[in-house]
């Protein structure tokens, strides 16, 4: 049975889930860690549902192209980024398109000086996200291992888990400055990596 991703999301969004600002701690710590002392430049976040990291950065000066399946998603992300940024200030920093990563190739090639995905694994997409990053460029990514099924909640079926140390494996061609699993409270793995 085919997973109907557009309509589970725009639900789950139409419900109030997943509609936190919040962002996630690994931005703010990889943030300030590898990223504060460089200029803001342009960051893709992919997968990026309300906006949360989107608003994030843009109220840091970065230039941030949001995707999403999700129109409800998107629709709450531009609301969200105007009422934090102001709407021509949002103009200017947050692009937003939905799109289904499914029919996405690539994102251009050294296009972006920052590229973040949260809980969101499509691993065809590894060297698209790689190739996007320009020369000194960082990845953020976080997302569920297979340790998840050991808890309540977040995805069971293994196309949306990573296996042990897949995460660190796929992006070897980057250097990673810090990975790490966790199976605390979930299952997950966070890479910060430079090109």
């Amino acid at each position: 049975m085919a997973i109907d991703e557009k309509s589970s999301w725009n639900r789950k969004y139409s419900e109030s889930s997943h509609c936190s600002l919040e962002p996630d701690p690994l931005l703010v710590s990889a943030y300030e860690e590898f990223v504060a002392d460089r200029p803001a430049g342009s960051a893709l976040d992919v997968a990026g549902g309300v906006g949360r990291h989107a608003i994030w950065l843009a109220q840091r000066g970065w230039r941030t192209r949001l995707i999403d399946i999700s129109d409800v998603g998107i629709g709450l992300a531009e609301k969200n980024a105007s009422r934090a940024l102001g709407p021509v200030a949002k103009e200017f920093l947050i692009t937003s398109e939905v799109a289904d990563l499914d029919s996405i190739q690539d994102f251009g090639r050294e296009q972006y000086d920052l590229v973040l995905v949260f809980f969101f694994l499509q691993r065809e997409l590894f060297p698209a996200l790689a190739a996007a990053l320009k020369p000194g460029g960082h990845l953020i990514y976080k997302t569920y291992t297979t340790e998840q099924k050991n808890f309540a909640g977040g995805p069971s079926h293994p196309m949306f888990l990573l296996e042990p140390n897949e995460l660190l494996h796929a992006f070897s061609s980057l250097r990673i400055l810090h990975y790490h699993e966790t199976v605390q409270e979930k299952g997950v793995a966070e890479l910060v990596a430079r090109k």
